[in-house]
């Protein structure tokens, strides 16, 4: 699925869940959130890169001055729904090869795409936490969504606290779904003290297996570094050192 196409599904999937659920129902896994919140958070977060693309900024817009930034009383489910769709056209009108502002600096324009749709597919799994049911994705979406956050990461300085990773320590994360091939294993290392990555299977300090969607939860920190759906093999104190200093 394309990843235009797959931004609608996994709005549309989102959009179900808080369709039926009570708006109040606090989201564990975004702590001091209710579900109205999250709903808000996605909703302006597709209008904001819309505006960005739209504009084809070069500085980070105000994320309080994007137009329509809050939901209608009368019809908030629609109102996230209709995020992707802004945020395409946007893509389409600007031209998906148009370097414009992000977080990780200049990208073509369509970078927001991907990132509104592992946004949504992530916020989705915090959701259904919150309604206590269960989180499926498509194992290679999730894989991907792995890899985008080891993308982000690898744009980042020197945590503060420390490196991610020590030097010479490697971190194998290795997804168990069938039919993921190279897409499902990563060989995360420390660069001069920044996150470097490769597809690939090697021995590290750690590895940590598990189904894709497990994997992507854990590096996001939906789920505790020892959680039972995850295999821990070496150092523990690896992984966890690795999700305590990389935080979204």
């Amino acid at each position: 699925m394309k990843p235009a196409d797959a931004l609608v599904e996994e709005n549309r999937r989102l959009a179900e869940l808080l369709a039926a659920a009570d708006p109040q129902t606090p989201v564990p896994t975004c702590p001091g959130w209710a579900l109205r919140q999250l709903l808000t958070h996605v909703g302006r977060g597709d209008r904001w890169a819309a505006t960005i693309v739209r504009e084809r900024a070069q500085e980070r817009v105000d994320i309080r001055t994007v137009p329509d930034g809050k939901p209608p009383a009368d019809d908030p489910v629609g109102w996230l729904t209709a995020g992707p769709r802004l945020l395409l056209e946007a893509v389409e009108a600007t031209g998906p090869d148009v370097a414009v502002w992000t977080f990780t600096g200049p990208r073509p324009a369509a970078w927001w795409i991907r990132r509104r749709l592992h946004e949504a597919a992530v916020h989705r799994a915090d959701a259904a936490a919150a309604l206590g049911v269960p989180y499926e994705i498509e194992p290679g979406l999730a894989a991907d969504g792995v890899s985008e956050w080891l993308d982000i990461l690898a744009t980042r300085p020197v945590p503060a606290d420390g490196p991610a990773l020590p030097d010479g320590a490697t971190l194998h994360l290795h997804a168990t779904d069938d039919g993921l091939g190279a897409e499902g294993e990563w060989l995360v290392r420390s660069a001069d003290g920044r996150v470097a990555w490769e597809h690939g299977h090697g021995k590290g300090a750690a590895a940590v297996r598990g189904r894709a969607a497990d994997l992507l939860r854990a590096v996001l920190r939906r789920i505790p570094a020892d959680d039972p759906a995850l295999q821990v093999l070496g150092d523990p104190a690896v992984w966890r050192t690795f999700l305590s200093r990389t935080p979204f």
